[in-house]
């Protein structure tokens, strides 16, 4: 039996119609589906100004922060009404496919946005039925729960199962990151720019303190064991915007073995190698965008590639400033299509006051 139970005395008295605020969550260790921004609380100091990345050069590697986080104040408390959360409909074979860009420890937006979409109930558990939903990485690092993010995934993926669905994920960069703070610290590495180090890397590219106590034998395990890619209904699953997956193998399930050996291997300077190449960005954007798309899916199969790591913001040129908190965040209402309709982003950019994004697919052009 799952446990995770919202409340206590479900069903008795006032407190059972609370919307539960997802810290309730709890997964037990057993539970497995194979399938750089600091809490630094936000303090008064001045994060630095970043301009808009631009290509980045061959040896780029992530020793400074890689993109500014946007204070978005206290994170939205969930209170949906149960009503208004579609029922999902009864199907024949495989359910709707559903995909989730980067929440980076944003949980009640997480909550709320699934919520949207009929996939888990008022209560935060799964009712999509065969309903899939695949989870493209960056679980943790810049908001205020990444711990929290893990277990509900964990637990959805439980509850998916069971119910003749499922709910997987794919390892991001971020996942990458804390498993290499936590497991080789200021151990020195060869970064190709000097000497650098995961806690150091970990720190400046939105490290939470929180998630570093409350880290698991058990996260740590089912974070080492997630796919880097995945082909499902024609598209390519994949966390980064970055032809790097073609160093580790000629089919998904070579490159899937090739990062879990490295990361079995538990070399650092391997495993930072692994980090710096998922964190290079924007391979499908600007000119000689949409080859790069193709030279992916001509190897792996696939009519589109689907991603997160880049936030859809700095793709359209559109940030939003750190200057004014009354200025709006950048505006957006759904994934990206682009590289002649070939790639679709879903990083909406939740930590620099953007979107959590949930879409079904497939997608019109």
């Amino acid at each position: 039996m799952v446990e995770g139970s919202m409340t206590q005395g479900a069903g008795q008295g006032p407190e059972a119609e609370r919307v539960a605020t997802l810290r309730d969550f709890r997964v037990p260790a057993y539970v497995h589906e194979t399938g750089p921004y600091p809490l630094v609380a936000h303090t008064d100091e001045t994060v630095p100004s970043v301009e808009e990345p631009g290509d980045l050069p061959e040896g780029y590697t992530p020793t400074q922060r890689d993109l500014p986080v946007i204070n978005r104040g206290d994170t939205l408390q969930v209170n949906l009404d149960p009503a208004s959360v579609p029922a999902p409909q009864p199907v024949n074979g495989p359910g709707p496919l559903f995909v989730v860009g980067d929440v980076h420890g944003y949980l009640d937006e997480l909550v709320a946005a699934l919520q949207e979409k009929g996939l888990v109930d008022s209560a935060g558990q799964w009712c999509a039925g065969t309903a899939r939903l695949w989870f493209l990485g960056d679980f943790t690092d810049r908001g205020p729960d990444g711990i929290g993010v893990i277990d509900l995934v964990m637990r959805l993926s439980a509850e998916a199962a069971a119910a003749g669905g499922y709910c997987k994920a794919l390892m991001g960069n971020h996942e990458l990151l804390l498993l290499g703070a936590k497991r080789f610290g200021d151990t020195p590495v060869n970064s190709g720019a000097g000497t650098a180090t995961f806690q150091a890397a970990w720190l400046l590219n939105g490290g939470q303190k929180t998630d570093m106590d409350r880290l698991q034998d058990h996260h740590l395990q089912w974070m080492a064991r997630l796919d880097a890619m995945e082909a499902v209904d024609g598209h390519l699953l994949v966390h980064s915007d970055t032809t790097s997956y073609l160093d580790y193998g000629d089919s998904i399930e070579a490159v899937n073995d090739t990062v879990r050996e490295t990361l079995t291997r538990n070399d650092a300077d391997e495993v930072w190698d692994l980090f710096r190449k998922f964190t290079k960005r924007f391979s499908f954007r600007d000119e000689g965008g949409a080859d790069a798309v193709r030279s992916l899916l001509d190897t792996y199969g696939g009519t589109r590639i689907v991603h997160g790591h880049s936030p859809i913001p700095y793709l359209l040129g559109e940030v939003g400033s750190e200057e004014s908190e009354d200025e709006a965040g950048p505006l957006v209402e759904g994934p990206h299509i682009y590289a002649d309709g070939l790639a679709i982003a879903m990083d909406g950019g939740v930590t620099m006051a953007g979107k959590l994004l949930v879409q079904q697919l497939p997608l019109d052009i």
